[in-house]
């Protein structure tokens, strides 16, 4: 039986999503040498076969020049991780960013200066709430 296709990217599909993010377009050439960079050496078919797969998703757009494919992400880093905080907000905690926040510091390593930020985020936010 074939597996249902996920809305969500799978662990390689991010990594490829996070080089595009960081520098795009980019030649497959490129995506593959970032990878193998980032300790994921894969072959050329591989790497070309993942990005057709990502357009056939919509995680990837792709512009023709020549013989070669230029491919950029579809969506913003921040749209994307949106979605996949939301899903996981939803199948793990109930849909309570409380519970999230509380499972993370109990299970995270937070130092002093992350846990300062998240005290600016909270207040930020509750300062927009009352507005």
């Amino acid at each position: 039986m074939a597996r249902t296709q996920s809305e969500q990217p799978t662990e390689l599909e991010l990594e490829i999503l996070r080089i595009l993010w960081e520098k795009s377009p980019l030649l497959v050439r490129d995506v593959r040498v970032a990878l193998e960079e980032a300790g994921r050496p894969l072959a050329h078919s591989t790497v070309i076969t993942m990005l057709n797969i990502m357009h056939r998703k919509g995680f990837v757009k792709r512009r023709r020049d020549g013989k070669s494919f230029w491919f950029r992400p579809a969506a913003p880093r921040e749209t994307t991780t949106g979605k996949m905080v939301g899903s996981l907000l939803s199948r793990l905690f109930n849909g309570s960013p409380a519970a999230l926040v509380l499972n993370l510091l109990q299970t995270a390593d937070v130092d002093s200066e992350e846990l300062a930020e998240i005290r600016r985020l909270v207040a930020r936010k509750s300062k927009e709430i009352q507005e």
